[in-house]
């Protein structure tokens, strides 16, 4: 399971959860925010057997992940955001955070709409059906 907090300067804070897995004493999250060092992020245990680590990520970008067990064993998310295929024939798990700024309730400045009033003006030359005046083709329906 992944949670998502929002934070100053476009950062994310980002914990992953791992349900208990059978015979696993050790588990280590690797992706693409640690160039996959198998041992890069340990996860903890807590009391109900649950594995999580947290990690400040830039917001706008997805990211690919994976966890990794002490017996060399690699277990996806199957509660991430995405999954993508890998070169090793099987599939990486994504934590998506190209959307996190727009979904925090905070809005981004909007530029004012300029209103035009469409007037419509005659040709001064006869063009074939579709032509444009630079020579291409206008839009056909």
């Amino acid at each position: 399971m992944l949670q998502k907090k929002p934070l100053a300067d476009r950062k994310v804070e980002v914990t992953f959860r791992m349900p208990p897995l059978d015979e696993v004493v050790e588990l280590y999250l690797c992706g693409d925010f640690n160039d996959w060092q198998v041992k890069g992020v340990p996860l903890s245990q807590e009391s109900d057997g649950t594995w999580v680590a947290t990690l400040v990520l830039d917001a706008g970008k997805s990211y690919r992940f994976r966890y990794c067990d002490n017996q060399g064993r690699w277990h996806n998310d199957w509660e991430a955001d995405a999954y993508l295929p890998n070169d090793f024939g099987t599939e990486d798990s994504v934590v998506d955070l190209t959307r996190v700024a727009k979904d925090s309730g905070k809005k981004a400045p909007q530029a004012p709409v300029e209103r035009k009033t469409l007037t419509k003006k005659t040709p001064a030359t006869k063009r074939a059906p579709g032509a444009s005046k630079k020579g291409g083709r206008g839009r056909q329906a």
